[in-house]
C-alpha cells in the first residue's frame, strides 16, 4: 500500500467495482487508509475482506453484492451508497474479466458477455454516477484498462477489445462532462499478480518472457496500482482529465 497521503480525499465519496478481491481489494484499503467513504460491489461475498480492512484501519467499506451486468442493479447500488455516504465523487471502474478464449471459438454470446463486463458496464456504472457528481459540484472518474490493446495480445480478442473501447469513452466522456468539472481517466495496468493470475496463467515461462519486456525487472502487485489510482482520485490531478495512465513497470511506451 503506498504511503502518499491525500487531505482532500479524506471523507470523499467512493465507489469501486470489483472492489473485495485482487487489484480491486488493494484500491479499496488504499482509499479506506486514506480516511475515504469507501463503498464497493463485487459477486462473491466479501464480508470477510471487510472485517479484515475494519480490523486494520478501524473503518468499514460497504460491501453491496452485486453483478454489474445488471444495468438496474448497478443503478440501484450506487443510489445505496449515495444514501450511506453522500453523492459519489471518486468512480474506479475496476472488474474485468481476462478469461482467455480463441476467436474461432467466440459465439455470439460469449462476445456479448465479455463486453458487458469488461466495457457495457463501464458505461453504465458513470451513466449512474454523473449526476451525483454533479450535485457535489464535480468529480473523477477513472476507468481501469490495460495494456494488453496497446501490446495487440493474442488470446483473449473480446477482452482486448473492450479494452481499447475503454480508452476511447475515456476521452469522449472527459469532454463531454468536463464543462461540470467531472474529470475521466483510464489507468493502464501491465500484468499484475493477483492470486487469480498466479493460480491460472503465471507460469515460469510466462513470467520470465513478460519480465524481460519490462524497465524495471520486478513483477507488479496490486499495490503497485493504488498509488496512481489515489492521483488520478485526488484534487493533486485537477487538471488531467482524458489521458491514460500507465503502470506496467516499462513495457509499452505512450506519448
Amino acid at each position: 500500500m503506498t504511503d502518499a497521503h491525500y487531505p482532500d480525499l479524506k471523507g470523499r465519496s467512493v465507489f469501486v467495482t470489483g472492489g473485495g478481491s485482487g487489484i480491486g481489494a488493494a484500491l479499496t484499503e488504499a482509499f479506506v487508509a486514506q480516511g475515504a467513504k469507501v463503498a464497493f460491489v463485487q459477486r462473491s461475498d466479501a464480508t470477510a475482506f471487510c472485517d479484515r480492512i475494519a480490523d486494520r484501519h478501524g473503518a468499514r467499506p460497504l460491501y453491496l453484492p452485486c453483478d454489474i451486468t445488471d444495468r438496474t442493479a448497478l443503478h440501484q447500488a450506487l443510489e445505496f451508497a449515495r444514501d450511506a455516504h453522500g453523492p459519489v465523487q471518486v468512480l474506479v471502474n475496476n472488474a474485468a474479466n481476462d478469461q482467455r478464449h480463441r476467436a474461432e471459438d467466440l459465439d455470439e454470446a460469449g462476445w456479448n458477455a465479455s463486453l458487458a463486463v469488461n466495457l457495457s458496464a463501464y458505461f453504465f456504472a458513470i451513466q449512474g454516477v454523473v449526476g451525483q457528481m454533479r450535485t457535489a459540484g464535480g468529480g473523477s472518474i477513472i476507468n481501469f484498462s490495460s495494456i494488453s490493446y496497446m501490446m495487440g495480445n493474442a488470446g483473449y480478442p473480446a477482452y482486448v477489445t473492450a479494452n481499447a473501447g475503454i480508452t476511447g469513452m475515456t476521452r469522449a466522456l472527459a469532454r463531454e462532462f468536463g464543462p461540470e468539472r467531472i474529470r475521466v481517466n483510464a489507468l493502464v495496468p501491465g500484468w499484475v499478480m493477483t492470486e487469480r493470475q498466479r493460480t491460472l496463467w503465471a507460469t515460469p515461462t510466462d513470467l520470465a518472457a513478460h519480465l524481460e519486456k519490462q524497465c524495471l525487472k520486478e513483477h507488479l502487485v496490486p499495490e503497485d496500482i493504488s498509488g496512481g489510482t489515489l492521483f488520478l482520485a485526488s484534487e493533486a490531478s485537477r487538471m488531467m482529465t482524458g489521458q491514460a495512465l500507465v503502470i506496467d513497470g516499462g513495457v509499452v511506451v505512450t506519448g
